[in-house]
């Protein structure tokens, strides 16, 4: 089964939410919220490729998708109902607009417009600062090709727009999802 333009997954684990968290040898669950964001499961297992597919990602890869994919909502009548995304059992349509990233082998790649920012602990200079992280500069971590094209690439310092920081954490990191013209300044 093949969709004409689609990406079908499924949610990693067979996990909608990621809202648990082993202490121990218990599973706690930290959110029992469906509206809370911060615990939509945003990992996605490729299943199948859309008809005529020729980019980089294939059957087996990973997707890092958008917070909605996967979620839960309550129509009208309160009634729980499955998003846009859904198609049957555990497999859901993934648009390339749905995913920031793929991950190949133990690989992140970032996709099409999109790129991630790691940000960087505040430095003290003559005047403090009230925040735990230096506003507008981060370094980064996972370029995409036009970034690259332009001679930025892992580990450079980066200034970015302001109010371009998208929270995702990726393998155990906070990082911040932006669209490439974010990227203000190579430091």
């Amino acid at each position: 089964m093949k969709s004409p333009f689609y990406f079908i997954v499924k949610p990693m684990n067979g996990k909608r939410y990621d809202n648990t968290k082993d202490i121990g040898v218990t599973d706690f669950i930290v959110s029992t919220s469906e509206e809370d964001h911060k615990f939509s499961n945003r990992y996605a297992d490729v299943i199948e490729l859309p008809i005529g597919y020729s980019g980089p990602i294939t059957i087996g890869d990973t997707l890092l998708v958008h917070h909605n994919a996967f979620k839960y909502y309550n129509d009208m009548r309160g009634r729980q109902k499955s998003g846009k995304s859904f198609f049957k059992d555990d497999l859901f349509f993934i648009d390339t607009d749905q995913f920031f990233m793929y991950k190949k082998g133990s690989t992140w790649n970032a996709y099409d417009k999109y790129c991630f920012v790691r940000p960087i602990s505040a430095t003290e200079y003559y005047i403090e600062k009230f925040c735990a992280e230096e506003p507008l500069i981060g370094q980064m971590v996972y370029p995409n090709e036009y970034l690259l094209g332009k001679g930025i690439k892992e580990g450079d310092y980066v200034c970015f727009s302001p109010d371009s920081e998208y929270e995702f954490t990726v393998d155990g990191e906070k990082l911040y999802r932006m669209y490439d013209h974010q990227i203000t300044v190579k430091l």
